[in-house]
């Protein structure tokens, strides 16, 4: 899809600079000298072909409570559809791919309680049927933030 220097600036601004305002889209659309109708087409059409994957906010969990883990499994091929339907109904795993590794399928968890964790992989693998799981909570947090300037040029 071709971005116009709209959309790019529009993409440029919600990546950081969302505007958390009773109508965020209207103010987006008077900073871009367009209409709410307009920004909520260009965002719809995106996310439609895939240019945005997701919008929404992004909170640190561990001031909200939680806790998480990295998990990685393995997954016969011939099931990774399957399994991965199962692992993503969990409403805490974030993330989910598969990997070239013995170890194909990485998924984020994250629950209200450190108790909680066994017990949600505990049900993955019952669900499962597959038992090599294996947990690798962060030892140390790195959080990147990446930003993509998308102004052309």
């Amino acid at each position: 899809m071709e971005l116009d220097s709209l959309d790019r600036d529009l993409l440029n601004i919600i990546q950081s600079d969302f505007p958390v305002t009773k109508e965020p889209y209207k103010h987006l659309a008077d900073s871009l000298g367009t209409t709410e109708e307009d920004i909520l087409a260009r965002l719809e059409r995106m996310t439609e072909n895939h240019t945005i994957r997701r919008l929404g906010g992004i909170f640190d969990s561990r001031k909200l409570g939680y806790t998480g883990t990295l998990c990685a499994m393995k997954v016969p091929a011939e099931r990774i559809g399957q399994v991965a339907d199962v692992v993503n109904a969990y409403p805490g795993v974030t993330h989910n791919y598969i990997r070239n590794h013995e170890y194909n399928m990485w998924f984020t968890l994250l629950v209200p309680e450190k108790k909680d964790i066994e017990k949600v992989l505990a049900e993955i693998r019952i669900r499962t049927g597959l038992h090599q799981l294996i947990s690798l909570p962060a030892v140390k947090l790195f959080k990147i933030k990446v930003n993509f300037d998308l102004t052309e040029g």
